[in-house]
């Protein structure tokens, strides 16, 4: 048969090309030729529990340790539990335009109790401390190392650096294991008795050091902020060696005319484990007993089960053979010369979800899991009005799905408190979470209005909880959820009033997440009826559940009055006299036409309740949205506008953004406005460091390359100009549980596969056309 068409479609159940396995072959490594200037620029490991960050000195080595449960404060109760009796007057002010007078009653009577998020006990994430090493070397007046080179392996989670002085080669790798879960340091000297060393560990406050047993002590107590005892925490270093000898000072271990030498870095804090201190001697004791070369590749083998389910090629580039921060600048100049750079940063953000989170652990906060500072930017807390929800979202597109999970038990956790919480401020059934929480289970409004009483966290947390069932299909987890679901639904629901102006069912008080607008006296609030935000999150929530009911044969009674109140919620969005979408029910002039957040548009992105497909005057709505708000921000804001963009189905525009997210800067300030961008290290800058924004940009990145949200899975939907010539994609994930692998030339897929636990139909649209396949079993 002649066969006409250009690009031909192989058959679903054919193997994919082995240009499948360029992307696995290509090295997704980090380098650079002098050691890390400042924290910004070191490497991050992590192994979902412990980081470290070793910046590769050469006279001095300086390694900073995390754990993830290390955190000042206690749990509290900081609710005003005559906070409710001010609901109706709060009511009846936002209902005669009084917005201003609303805020400020609210400001008195609708926020917590205590210093809120400023002090203790609501705490803070904090450094674990820092592991400082000492070099002496021959001739120490000359040392001038040659032949540098620091790098970090994403396919195995090392790190390395190697260099020359007097004629010496001196190697270091570092990693922290998925095997035994602490830390090895190993340093080498290509001569014989090279190596003479000097450890100490230190940090700012609460800490004191001490060596026993041949070992080095970092230990302390942090603050709790009330009567009781703050966390506990320690850190133990052993060394074990080839050639040479360890002695002991008071604070110190120190080694000399050693040929190798191997750390070993346990610790842990008494955050739900009375016994740390014994467990971090038993680890330790396990550790130095088996060869090095295992515990290493028992730590990859571990790792890659993981990491290496995804492999993706977008082309070649020219720029693979510099270092990364010149990479960088040189993606930032011209990015069409290098394709490869994308996947680097893709596959760096897959790198950091594994690292800083663990199923059984605590999920990655606004820095992951890594920090140098014992009082965190923002606390290092979980921000509930998009970043926490951030740090999720390329966890189920990119097949780390049980990543989820972490997330999903610390909302279990805020149940009981936010109880307590709707109690408080609304009389309300069910259960609310505000703007911030923290591992004691804060659910409770901020200390200002403006930010702190948005209360639309909790039901945002809802659908991410969603996420993990629409992806995996596990009916166990959608039982298992469905309480945290159903009480938030609950506590929306008694809200609900009917607006006299367009007769929907609206909550009041509301708000935008810290933005602001112009009352008509001049005047600015953040407080009205019906925040568009809020009205997409009661309305995807009580979908959830209306289909969680239907699914589990459970709750039909709820399940109808939820369907009867659905039908009275405004539509997804209104659309204002120019164009764009409201982002409150009034069309008030907004205080920060570009400000950082874009809430109103939540239902585009998380959601699925705007669609190009299914509602494409609202999406047209969003593109002017997105337009006035303008594409710079901090990191975590250009990478929403990217997802924003590309669930617009505008790949070009999508990676216009993504090149502004890898603009090289070294801003560590408090920064709320322009300037995003990424230091040396990969690592987002706000500034500072805020995570969120390499994982919002990893979950746009697959978002350009894959969608399912719209009820078909969709190949290739934003895939910009850049990336168009060739490339391939392994493993990638869609909602029901389906692992998807494609390929592509000049923009069109030229063969795609997609598997299934059991064969079942599922549309898909290739090429710009729908059609049903049947999934194969894999």
């Amino acid at each position: 048969m002649k066969i006409l068409k250009k690009h031909v479609i192989t058959a679903i159940v054919m193997m994919m090309p082995a240009a499948l396995c360029k992307a696995q072959q290509n090295p997704l490594t980090l380098k650079y030729d002098k050691p890390a200037a400042v924290w910004e620029e070191t490497l991050p490991l992590g192994n979902g529990r412990l980081g470290m960050m070793p910046d590769g000195g050469i006279q001095t080595e300086k390694v900073v340790l995390n754990d993830i449960t290390l955190w000042s404060g206690a749990p509290q109760n900081a609710n005003n539990y005559e906070a409710y009796k001010q609901l109706p007057k709060i009511q009846e002010l936002l209902k005669e335009g009084r917005n201003d007078e609303a805020q400020s009653l609210m400001d008195k009577d609708f926020i917590c109790t205590g210093k809120g998020s400023g002090d203790v006990p609501f705490g803070c994430y904090q450094t674990l401390g820092e592991l400082q090493i000492q070099f002496a070397y021959d001739k120490a007046d000359k040392v001038e190392p040659t032949a540098y080179e620091r790098k970090l392996s994403l396919q195995q989670a090392i790190a390395s650096c190697s260099y020359k002085v007097n004629n010496v080669t001196y190697n270091r790798e570092y990693f922290t294991s998925f095997g035994d879960d602490l830390s090895f340091i190993r340093l080498t000297a290509s001569q014989a008795g090279k190596l003479n060393l000097r450890i100490t560990m230190s940090r700012p406050e609460k800490a004191a050091t001490r060596t026993e047993n041949g070992e080095l002590l970092l230990y302390g107590q942090l603050d709790s902020g009330n009567d009781t005892k703050g966390m506990q925490y320690q850190a133990n270093v052993k060394a074990q060696l080839k050639g040479g000898t360890i002695t002991t000072e008071e604070h110190a271990l120190v080694i000399k005319n050693a040929t190798e030498v191997i750390l070993y870095v346990a610790a842990g804090t008494d955050f739900h484990k009375n016994d740390f201190k014994k467990q971090i001697s038993t680890v330790l004791a396990t550790a130095v007993k088996k060869p090095y070369e295992a515990q290493k590749q028992a730590h990859m083998r571990n790792y890659t089960k993981l990491f290496n389910r995804v492999q993706v090629d977008l082309g070649k580039g020219t720029a693979g053979t510099l270092t990364t921060d010149k990479r960088l600048a040189a993606f930032y100049n011209n990015a069409a010369a290098d394709n490869e750079l994308p996947v680097l940063f893709y596959q760096f953000g897959r790198y950091l979800t594994i690292c800083s989170t663990r199923k059984g652990l605590l999920p990655p906060n606004l820095q992951g899991l890594w920090a140098n500072q014992v009082h965190t930017p923002w606390n290092g807390d979980y921000h509930l009005d998009v970043n926490v929800q951030m740090n999720h979202w390329p966890v189920e597109v990119s097949n780390l799905s049980e990543l989820n999970l972490p997330l999903a038990d610390l909302v279990k956790g805020l149940v009981a408190p936010g109880q307590r919480t709707a109690k408080a401020y609304y009389n309300a059934p069910g259960w609310v979470a505000h703007v911030i929480t923290n591992v004691w289970g804060f659910t409770e409004p901020g200390e200002s209005a403006s930010w702190g009483a948005t209360k639309s966290g909790s039901g945002w947390l809802c659908n991410n909880l969603w996420e993990h069932y629409a992806f995996t299909n596990d009916k166990k987890y959608l039982a298992d959820i469905y309480p945290v679901l159903k009480g938030s639904a609950e506590f929306y629901n008694s809200l609900l009033i009917k607006d006299e102006k367009t007769g929907w069912l609206v909550m009041s008080p509301s708000s935008s997440p810290e933005n602001a607008f112009y009352l008509p006296n001049g005047k600015h609030a953040s407080i009205c009826i019906g925040a568009t935000i809020d009205n997409q999150i009661v309305r995807d929530l009580f979908n959830n559940i209306i289909t969680a009911s239907t699914e589990l044969g459970i709750d039909a009674d709820f399940k109808k009055e939820l369907q009867q109140k659905v039908a009275l919620l405004p539509p997804p969005g209104v659309i204002a006299p120019d164009g764009r979408i409201m982002e409150w029910l009034e069309d008030y002039k907004e205080t920060e036409p570009q400000h950082r957040h874009i809430s109103h548009l939540w239902g585009l992105y998380p959601a699925s309740l705007i669609t190009a497909e299914n509602t494409p005057d609202l999406a047209a709505a969003a593109k002017k949205t997105l337009e006035v708000r303008g594409d710079d921000g901090p990191s975590w804001t250009i990478a929403y506008k990217l997802l924003f963009w590309a669930r617009l189905q505008d790949g070009n525009r999508s990676f216009k953004l993504l090149k502004e997210l890898l603009k090289p800067t070294a801003r560590t300030d408090i920064n709320y406005g322009a300037g995003g961008g990424v230091y040396q290290n990969m690592l987002s800058a706000g500034p500072p460091f805020q995570i969120d924004g390499n994982f919002g940009a990893t979950a746009g990145i697959a978002e350009m390359l894959i969608q399912s949200h719209a009820g078909f899975i969709n190949i290739l939907p934003s895939i910009p100009d850049q990336w168009k010539a060739t490339g391939s994609v392994k493993g990638l994930k869609a909602r029901g549980n389906f692992t998807v692998d494609f390929a592509w030339k000049d923009g069109k897929v030229t063969s795609y596969r997609i598997l299934s636990p059991t064969p079942r139909k599922v549309k898909v649209k290739v090429n710009g056309a729908i059609k049903e396949i049947t999934a194969s079993k894999g």
